[in-house]
């Protein structure tokens, strides 16, 4: 009996192939013997003659990145079929680099072949493209597949500012103070020390607050305070801290998100530094934050039109350096949260101080900080109570603030929202004991309405104000989350029911017309992500509101697995990428109102695939949260 015949019917797929076909096949297969370790194939470099098939030995396979250190690497043995894939989706060119150890020895069948016998079986063929797909799903991989295909000096940019941790930065040391020093005193060690903030330690030896340059001159100075006065009298609070460990981008959103110009840095021991926002913006000039920086320091309507309408540039520069998709959510919502602001605080200026303790609040893809390019306004405010005699007074000028600041926003570029949830809309300004009404009753009336509304505005994030009137009302709705509400929850997860994958019984992607075009719906696509997170997270009584945190902080619980987290995440953030690409893409080159209309035409069949892997991933969950969430409310 033929070896290599006998061989070929143990290696996955061409166990797939008829008898007689296998017998043909042998007949072609080149042997070829490596004495010595040696590198076989470059990722994205070395062409491929044909698929390796390992006899014996092994392949260590994997990718490198910007700095050569190996990335997702995995050793292969006996029996594994190497560069179906490179072959059929990358030009030849093989996707990972490719390490031989010492005797190994491998039958090569040759790439004319290889390809007829796909055209010939689609099963052989679905084989490689189904584990191409599989694959893409981990975000990791998708971003070096991405990456492959951009210049070098982008990829050691990207790393640069993706990948790197606090830990880099060259911090300064922690000067303090305690709560007690005089003013002029604390003044005095900033100069001697050559710092420009200077931290405030309570008798617990915790820093409690920070006095800079700014403090002295709005808090003491601008208020005539006697230069005798403690620091703990005008210091300014909160404290922002950040792990050593998390990485810059994070740091450098967290200063824009609290507005903080100095973030001390922790490690397990405790606080070990700080830095400031200008010394780590410099360090990052190229990048999309120094963009955010300008943003901040727009003072008219006219200046924030014009860089929201830069946004869509960033955004696609961002993707093509091969920037995850969540990242890219995060500096677009801090855009806009930040050009909110600068809006809210120019009104405020206008009109005079509020009559009352309020807060704005976000909603929708913005609370949820999922925000894309195609935007509409989603928010509302929560004032404080007032006496009767002060109620109408208060409610009159929250209105005509919320009117002033949506027509604002919307002049920028966010559009009024279709549905009404907007500030300026009477029925979303009210007083806290309102919106805790407001809140109960939707819970009890449990009608596809009401479950509309608390899907809204439990996606609901602080942006300005009072913080501690959030936290009032989310502490309210957990007490209202203890009850039984078995018919509420029921409902909501019916939501992440009514759409179904767009996935044919035939495994192609359904689509409807729409002009010339044969289309699907993206963000319809992802909603039901969305709804099942976000039912879980009611049903757990878990008060984030991004739908990765979402997603962790119920891994955490145990209502999913790591590997579940993984494919719903990475699932949802690839959809996410192809939607931000599409839209940037329209806004920029066809210069229209984007949408979320994808013609699969349009995509390569490496994306074709990939989709329906998600598609697959998807409608399992919606399986899942049938049988599990749904009987367990029975």
């Amino acid at each position: 009996m033929n070896p290599k015949y006998e061989f070929l019917k143990t290696v996955k797929p061409f166990n797939l192939l008829p008898d007689e076909v296998l017998q043909g096949i042998a007949e072609l297969l080149e042997e070829v013997h490596y004495p010595k370790e040696q590198i076989l194939y470059l990722q994205n470099e070395s062409k491929l003659r044909g698929v390796d098939l390992i006899v014996q030995g092994e392949y260590e396979v994997f990718f490198y990145d910007s700095e050569q250190n190996k990335r997702l690497a995995a050793t292969y043995g006996g029996g594994y079929c190497y560069g179906g894939t490179s072959i059929l989706l990358n030009r030849r060119r093989s996707f990972r680099t490719v390490i031989c150890r010492k005797g190994t020895l491998v039958y090569t069948l040759h790439r004319k072949e290889f390809l007829a016998l796909c055209r010939t079986y689609e099963a052989f063929l679905h084989y490689f493209t189904a584990e191409y797909g599989r694959r893409m799903l981990n975000e990791e991989y998708a971003h070096f597949i991405r990456s492959s295909r951009i210049q070098p000096e982008n990829n050691i940019a990207a790393d640069q500012l993706y990948s790197r941790k606090v830990e880099t930065i060259e911090y300064r040391d922690i000067v303090a103070c305690t709560v007690s020093t005089p003013v002029a005193e604390a003044a005095q060690i900033m100069v001697n020390q050559k710092v420009s903030c200077l931290f405030v330690k309570n008798e617990q030896d915790q820093i409690i607050g920070f006095m800079t340059d700014l403090t002295l001159r709005n808090n003491v100075v601008a208020r005539q305070i006697p230069y005798t006065q403690p620091v703990r009298d005008v210091m300014d609070q909160p404290i922002v801290s950040i792990g050593s460990q998390a990485y810059i981008y994070e740091a450098v959103l967290l200063m824009f998100q609290t507005r903080a110009r100095y973030l001390l840095i922790a490690d397990k021991t405790g606080y070990i530094g700080f830095i400031s926002r200008n010394k780590l913006l410099s360090s990052l000039a190229q990048s999309p934050f120094m963009f955010i920086q300008s943003v901040k320091l727009a003072r008219s309507i006219p200046e924030l039109k014009q860089r929201w309408q830069k946004v869509p540039e960033q955004v696609y520069q961002l993707l093509n350096r091969g920037v995850k998709s969540e990242i890219v959510n995060q500096v677009i919502t801090t855009v806009a949260d930040t050009i909110a602001i600068n809006v809210i605080e120019g009104v405020i200026a206008e009109m005079g101080p509020p009559p009352a303790k309020f807060v704005f609040m976000v909603l929708g893809s913005e609370g949820r900080k999922e925000q894309t390019l195609r935007t509409d306004q989603d928010n509302a405010i929560i004032y404080e109570d007032k006496a009767n005699e002060q109620r109408e007074l208060v409610r009159e000028y929250f209105l005509a603030f919320a009117s002033t600041v949506s027509e604002r926003l919307d002049h920028i570029g966010f559009s009024f929202c279709e549905g009404g949830f907007m500030a300026k809309n009477s029925k979303w300004t009210h007083s806290l004991s309102h919106w805790k009404r407001n809140y109960s009753s939707w819970l009890q009336e449990s009608d596809p309405e009401a479950v509309l509304k608390v899907a809204t505005f439990f996606d609901c994030r602080f942006l300005y104000g009072e913080q501690g009137i959030m936290d009032e009302l989310k502490a309210f709705l957990n007490q209202e989350l203890e009850r039984p509400k078995h018919t509420f929850l029921h409902h909501m997860a019916q939501n992440a029911l009514q759409y179904e994958p767009p996935l044919t019984f035939f495994n192609n992607i359904r689509t409807f017309s729409k002009g010339s075009q044969q289309v699907f719906n993206l963000k319809k696509t992802m909603t039901p992500i969305v709804d099942l997170v976000r039912a879980y997270a009611l049903r757990n009584r878990i008060f984030l509101t991004n739908t990765g945190e979402r997603l962790e902080a119920l891994a955490q619980k145990g209502v999913f697995t790591e590997k579940e987290r993984q494919e719903l995440l990475q699932a949802y953030y690839y959809l996410m990428g192809m939607r931000l690409r599409k839209q940037a893409i329209q806004i920029i080159d066809d210069r229209k109102e984007p949408d979320n209309l994808l013609d699969p035409k349009s995509l390569t069949k490496i994306e074709q695939v990939t989709l329906k892997e998600i598609f697959k991933v998807i409608s399992g969950f919606q399986t899942k949260i049938k049988v599990g969430f749904m009987e367990s409310l029975h």
